[in-house]
């Protein structure tokens, strides 16, 4: 039995003096592979929702046309590349909203994703002789570039080591430090929660007021009346219901006289028909309450005021909106 562990203590020792006086082998280089061809990612853009026409038929004009959508008849023809709004041809089509803008090349968008590149070389570095004794390693200072290596002298050839399981002390290992706490913030008790703001319809909302005094003469009907018309006396004051800029004044619109039109909003215009005088032009902006011409009886069997209010260019019964009372 002893002979036999002797016989092992000598193979292990060879073994060790094997290692020993082999040569060191070249140092080894290795650098980080150079940064891939960035992945190219593709957008289309969105292609803009059609525009609506209309085809003209006999009869109409462009004013009415306009009325009747809710448009300003200069933006109409505009759009439409009319120079003179007196005259449009029955068949002709008409686009309702603004042209879509001329597409630019490149149609498609390159989205270029940067890859993740490593911090620098990998360096790697064989043991040699004339290092410190186990269990006193030499660390080297870290770099930026540089991994800290434990360097472990062999045992000499001569050394007979006292037990077959005895090896090199390896440095402890060096424990991250931990990163700090994160405060954590509790939301305080009193503080006040956002009011919840308007809702969408909000925005287009109109306070209206009565355009002029006096009896209501003709009122709203679904089958022909499309708005309310007020009886008074030639000369009149006739006012502006609700705020908002004159996009049109004139006689041009058949059976309405001398017509004032106001768009409030993206979604209200009203309409003021029979003036006996106008006094406002198209593009002056205007406030509510503000004289805008006069009560007559153009296109009208009696003095009186032709008042219609329309909700996205549909007639909609103006006593829905006004206040009970004439003020």
């Amino acid at each position: 039995m002893k002979l036999l562990q002797r016989a092992a203590l000598l193979a292990i020792v060879a073994a060790i003096a094997g290692c020993a006086s082999r040569p060191p082998p070249a140092p080894v280089v290795e650098r980080a592979p150079g940064p891939l061809a960035p992945p190219v990612q593709v957008m289309r853009k969105a292609e803009p929702p059609p525009v609506q026409t209309y085809t003209v038929k006999r009869g109409e004009t462009l004013f009415g046309i306009a009325l009747d959508h809710g448009l300003d008849y200069r933006e109409l023809a505009e759009w439409n590349g009319i120079t003179n709004a007196s005259v449009i041809r029955a068949g002709d089509v008409l686009r309702l909203g603004p042209p879509a803008p001329m597409p630019q090349p490149p149609s498609e968008i390159a989205v270029q994703v940067s890859p993740v590149t490593s911090a620098g070389p990998l360096e790697s570095r064989p043991l040699g002789p004339g290092l410190p004794p186990p269990g006193r390693p030499e660390t080297a200072p870290p770099g930026p570039d540089q991994t800290t290596i434990a360097r472990i002298e062999p045992r000499p050839q001569d050394a007979r080591p006292e037990a077959p399981s005895a090896r090199p002390v390896l440095p402890p290992p060096v424990k991250p430090e931990a990163p700090p706490p994160i405060a954590k913030v509790e939301p305080s008790p009193q503080a006040a929660r956002p009011e919840a703001g308007p809702a969408p319809d909000d925005e287009d909302k109109v306070d209206w007021i009565w355009p002029a005094r006096g009896r209501i003469v003709e009122r709203f009907s679904d089958s022909g009346g499309k708005g309310v018309d007020i009886a008074g006396r030639i000369g009149d004051p006739v006012y502006a219901s609700a705020p908002g800029k004159v996009v049109y004044s004139g006689s041009g619109l058949r059976g309405y006289g001398k017509l004032v039109i106001i768009k409030h909003n993206k979604t209200y215009l009203s309409a003021y028909a029979h003036n006996n005088q106008i006094l406002v032009k198209e593009g002056q902006t205007v406030e509510k309450g503000q004289k805008i011409g006069e009560v007559g009886a153009t296109d009208a069997e009696s003095p009186r005021l032709h008042f219609e209010i329309r909700r996205l260019g549909k007639p909609v019964d103006p006593l829905k909106y006004l206040p009970e009372v004439p003020q």
